[in-house]
């Protein structure tokens, strides 16, 4: 029985290096490409080189000037590479033009991160967001191209195959994509009525965010035993995860994992995952955690913070938790993060500083609820219910006259004490 060895295959990356004020990028050309590498080793590829050209603005037709084109095509004959990686995303005019230039594969880093969300996804509502983001980049690249897919040569006679098979795969991916669409707004419908149950119960939402690899799967993992997949690798998990955490005085918060944030997220990607991403506008806290060890920590914050800006989450209360501050190496002092409520410093490995962030956390939320006493009458059975459910009871007393309540409450269950309210002990 004969077993058919996987094919390395073998990369070179390629960027455009602009002056920062025309710059997408937080971090510099070099912190992108390791960046990158790591992307494509984390989708099975290898790099074996990598090109670089300093222009002030990206060449529309071929991204690259025509001379570095001949030198990058020289260096996937050098290395026998199997394909070129660009840093940016690449128009279809680009891409179609590169193929032809280079006569090897071309990709972008929209399609190594498509590549290994596709291998990540488990669930099913990951694997629908995966797919609906696959598609819609593809059927961005299908304009053109109906010559490139004709087996036929150029010239008169050249449209049938080619345009007819153009025409299918739109059809077919329009109507796949509509199809993922509904899918999409059926999950949407279902987390708002998830939502609206957990409101009811008044339970508080934070959720953990942060730049991919910064070891928000390892802090869930610590604090509720979710089983989370945690590894040191870009994109470890995609699939949300909500789970219930005891804070120090005895109420509970749920407590929801999301898909880390990268340099250059494709618009793509944020479009598919907007409904679970959407998540993070209801929390009531966001955890931002970063990799204190990293040495591009402030260039990672400013990309999570302007994520969350698309996001409208701007105005949401964070948490800032320095993760990773175990390792050896990790740069002192840490860097000042104005956006921030609080600042913790934990190691989710080791669970240092985990006690902390939940006192902060409960601190931070008791800021945003005011304490009142309450004497509710016997009569009033569904009200009594309603505290137990919906408020953090500090004292209960049961008098003559009905059961004296000091709690913490919301807007809500404070207007509905409110007839009932009595003078501060």
């Amino acid at each position: 029985m004969h077993e058919t060895a996987e094919v390395e295959e073998k990369l070179i990356l390629f960027a455009v290096e602009q002056d920062e004020r025309r710059s997408r990028s937080a971090m510099g050309t070099d912190a992108c490409l390791d960046e990158l590498e790591e992307l494509v080793n984390t989708a099975g590829g290898t790099v074996v080189a990598r090109c670089i050209q300093k222009r002030e603005t990206i060449h529309g037709g071929h991204y690259f000037g025509k001379g570095k084109v001949e030198e990058l095509k020289m260096m996937v004959e050098a290395y026998d590479a199997s394909g070129v990686v660009c840093d940016d995303e690449l128009s279809p005019a680009q891409l179609k033009n590169l193929e032809q230039l280079l006569d090897t594969k071309v990709m972008d880093r929209t399609i190594v991160i498509l590549d290994i969300f596709a291998g990540r996804a488990l669930s099913g509502e990951g694997k629908l967001q995966v797919e609906l983001a696959q598609l819609r980049y593809r059927l961005s690249r299908l304009a053109g191209m109906g010559a490139s897919m004709s087996r036929l040569g150029g010239g008169i006679g050249t449209r049938g195959p080619g345009e007819k098979k153009l025409e299918v795969d739109r059809r077919y991916i329009k109507d796949r994509i509509s199809e993922l669409k509904a899918a999409a707004a059926e999950i949407k419908t279902h987390r708002e009525l998830l939502r609206n149950q957990r409101g009811k119960k008044g339970t508080p939402t934070v959720s953990l965010v942060g730049y991919t690899n910064a070891g928000k799967s390892t802090v869930i993992n610590y604090l509720t035993d979710a089983g989370v997949l945690a590894e040191d690798k870009l994109f470890a998990t995609l699939d949300t995860t909500t789970r219930k955490v005891e804070l120090p005085n005895g109420s509970e918060i749920l407590l929801t994992d999301t898909v880390g944030f990268i340099q250059k997220l494709p618009h793509h990607l944020v479009q598919a995952f907007r409904a679970t991403l959407e998540e993070l506008q209801y929390a009531d806290i966001l955890l931002h955690v970063l990799d204190a060890s990293n040495p591009n920590r402030e260039e990672h914050m400013e990309v999570v913070y302007k994520t969350l800006e698309d996001l409208g989450c701007k105005d949401t209360p964070v948490i800032t938790v320095f993760n990773k501050m175990d390792r050896e190496g990790v740069e002192l002092p840490l860097p000042l993060d104005a956006h921030a409520r609080e600042v913790v410093q934990i190691s989710a490995l080791t669970g240092e500083g985990l006690p902390e962030l939940l006192q902060t956390t409960e601190d931070l939320l008791k800021s945003f609820r005011k304490s009142m006493v309450a004497l509710v009458p016997y009569t009033e059975g569904g009200l009594i219910g309603w505290v137990h459910g919906r408020c953090e009871i500090l004292r209960e007393e049961h008098t003559p006259d009905g059961v004296l309540l000091e709690v913490f409450v919301d807007e809500e269950s404070a207007n509905r004490l409110e007839k009932y309210e009595q003078p501060q002990m």
